[in-house]
């Protein structure tokens, strides 16, 4: 079936979490695999009204993150691609922060940690979708033509 029982594909936001100042993207341990990491992401909610939304929520609940801006946790800046395949339609999001908080809701269940580009992508190729939407954010080395 491909869609894992479901009529329509479920619809997963992901939030790439960006340092800028130090070149840095957030990964977390994923809950299913704990020695695999991926990115911040989620099943778009209807309370959440926008895609961008559930990124930014999604990234609170597993990083959590603090953006530049006192009082926000998070600046979605980007829109990075979409990535449908028959199970699930992927919506990945740059999202701008500054810092971890100590305390967060997924604290006891998942590891997070800041790593360079080429490390991100290390880690995330054993996901294709989360690896492909890291490959077309901005701290991809630009290609020559």
């Amino acid at each position: 079936m491909g869609t894992k029982g479901r009529a329509v594909p479920r619809v997963v936001c992901c939030a790439i979490p960006i340092a800028r100042a130090a070149g840095k993207i957030l990964v977390v341990t994923s809950r299913k695999r704990p020695d695999s990491w991926v990115l911040p992401k989620g099943g778009w909610e209807p309370s959440d009204v926008q895609l961008e939304a559930a990124a930014s929520r999604e990234a609170l609940e597993e990083g959590p993150t603090r953006s530049p801006l006192p009082g926000v946790r998070g600046t979605i800046t980007r829109f990075v691609i979409t990535i449908p395949t028959p199970a699930t339609t992927y919506h990945f999001y740059e999202l701008d922060v500054a810092g971890l908080d100590q305390d967060w809701l997924e604290k006891y269940e998942r590891r997070r940690e800041w790593v360079d580009y080429a490390e991100a992508c290390r880690r995330l190729e054993w996901k294709a979708e989360l690896s492909q939407g890291l490959k077309l954010s901005s701290l991809a080395p630009t290609r020559s033509r």
